[in-house]
């Protein structure tokens, strides 16, 4: 039986608010890490700062923290608030995603199974919940998609969309990927909107050079973007595999690599579903008219654009760029276009028995999401820790890596009294990937020699709490008695916070 469009819209009601709370399952069950850390640190920055500390982080222009420093100056710094910021975004979202459907003419049963692929994405769930600027960047490539498409249809929204891309370059770099996806779908499309296309092109250039100036200046001053990305392996065939089943996955998502790369049983029916879709809707090419051919190439450009261009950059760049949570871009047209190429499947029988399946797949991987155990998160256990230091009187204390050394001072940084130090130690093993953040010196950075004190706190993840090796054996070896540790085990490591006297 057919649906009228009052039920589609209810349909449609009911799987947003489905997507909505999705994103705040689970919100503010784990501490903030690392780079979410660096998020609120900058924007606690006065605002004569704040931008010169971002430039010298290099890789991230500045708009996500200047809205962040307004979210903050409205609702404080409480985890779930911080953690609501992010979301908030990720629920905008569905209204260009609503218009971009529209504006494509999507027929409403299409349109639901799209949405429902974006609400039970594993990737998007978690990077809704993350205080960075990912979400930001979803928003507004979906409103810039939006507003293309009525240019390209309509030839309306030209300002409006030039506003939004500039918007979208300074939330992430790879903002101007999909700026570049809408001059390719021109040349390809429309040819004779090229010249308004290259205007626009050129107004983000312009807006952009500022930030460009910027980051220029901040680094020669000895920043190097090695210690940013060089970490990043160039892609390799399962790189990109993985950010296929990223693109698919339901609910699940690889917090660490100790962890599995997809749910397979679950991943690989829908992708077997979504690509046999896309062979039989290419296969009855011929039969397609003018608008879903050309909507087929619009989508196909916003998907492959990007991910070429991202492939290209980290084979041909010094350091590679290549990122799933970077190209969220695509995520939006990749749902749409495989809810269009599976809604178009003749057979009906056939079509809702693939449907049915996708909905069985979904709600098996849901409910083993109900049934794990959270993830316990390593770094956690400074924010447990640092609990049993006594703030009421001066302390000291030492880390021995840049992770900690950051995360112990986060925790700390308004109580005035306690004092922060990194010690660097040969033989130690530090995870370079995480760096104090340049222009930062609220915590010092010397060797074993500035370790002094009659009693100072010592912090350090290990395998085991051993004396006969560093940085316990540095100690005792300086005169210090080493006490009993407090404790923090997960993810196959330990954190240990012990009090040393001489």
């Amino acid at each position: 039986m057919k649906l009228n469009e009052k039920s589609w819209l209810v349909i449609l009601a009911v799987i947003a608010l489905i997507y909505v709370l999705l994103r705040f399952w689970h919100l503010a069950d784990s501490c903030l890490w690392f780079d979410e850390i660096f998020s609120v640190h900058a924007a606690e920055h006065d605002w004569s700062n704040l931008f010169s500390f971002v430039a010298q982080d290099l890789i991230h222009p500045p708009l996500f923290y200047v809205f962040l420093k307004i979210w903050i100056s409205i609702g404080g710094e409480s985890l779930f608030w911080l953690r609501f910021f992010p979301v908030f975004f990720s629920c905008v979202a569905l209204l260009p995603f609503y218009f971009l459907c529209r504006a494509l003419k999507l027929n409403y049963p299409a349109m639901a199974l799209a949405l429902t692929f974006l609400a039970f994405n594993g990737a998007l769930i978690k990077y809704a919940q993350e205080v960075r600027m990912y979400s930001l960047l979803f928003c507004l490539a979906l409103f810039s998609m939006w507003l293309f498409v009525r240019f390209l249809h309509l030839g309306k929204s030209f300002w409006i969309l030039t506003l939004v891309n500039v918007l979208l370059v300074y939330t992430h770099y790879f903002g101007w990927l999909v700026v570049f996806s809408e001059v390719v779908a021109i040349l390809i499309l429309q040819r004779i909107k090229i010249r308004q296309t290259l205007i626009m092109l050129l107004i983000n250039l312009a807006a952009f050079a500022p930030w460009i100036v910027a980051v220029w200046q901040a680094s020669r001053t000895s920043a190097d973007l090695a210690q940013n990305i060089g970490w990043i392996a160039r892609p390799n065939a399962a790189a990109i595999f993985q950010f296929v089943f990223d693109l698919i996955e339901p609910f699940y998502f690889q917090q660490s690599t100790a962890d599995p790369t997809s749910l397979f049983y679950i991943s690989v029916p829908i992708l077997l579903i979504i690509s046999g879709a896309t062979i039989v809707y290419l296969v009855d090419w011929r039969n397609k008219n003018e608008t879903e051919k050309r909507r087929f190439y619009l989508l196909l450009i916003f998907i492959k654009a990007p991910i070429w261009l991202a492939l290209a950059g980290s084979w041909l760049l010094p350091h590679s760029i290549w990122g799933a949570r970077h190209l969220i871009i695509v995520f939006a047209p990749m749902a749409i276009l495989a809810a269009m190429c599976i809604e178009r499947i003749s057979i009906e029988r056939l079509k809702y028995g693939l449907i049915a399946l996708l909905f069985l797949l979904f709600g098996v991987a849901f409910v083993l999401q109900m049934i794990n155990a959270q993830t316990k998160f390593i770094w956690c256990g400074w924010e447990d820790l640092v609990q049993h230091i006594d703030h009421g009187k001066p302390q000291k204390i030492y880390v021995f890596e840049d992770l900690s050394a950051y995360l112990v001072w986060f925790k700390l940084r308004r109580d005035i009294d306690v004092e922060v130090t990194k010690i660097n130690i040969d033989g130690l093993p530090e995870d370079k990937s995480y760096f104090l953040p340049r222009g930062f010196d609220n915590v010092r950075t010397t060797d074993e020699s500035g370790i002094i004190g009659d009693k100072i706190w010592i912090a350090f993840r290990d395998r085991e709490f051993n004396r006969s090796k560093p940085p316990l054996l540095n100690l005792i070896e300086k005169g210090y008695k080493i006490g009993e540790p407090e404790t923090f085990q997960a993810q196959g490591s330990i954190v240990f916070l012990v009090q040393a006297e001489k």
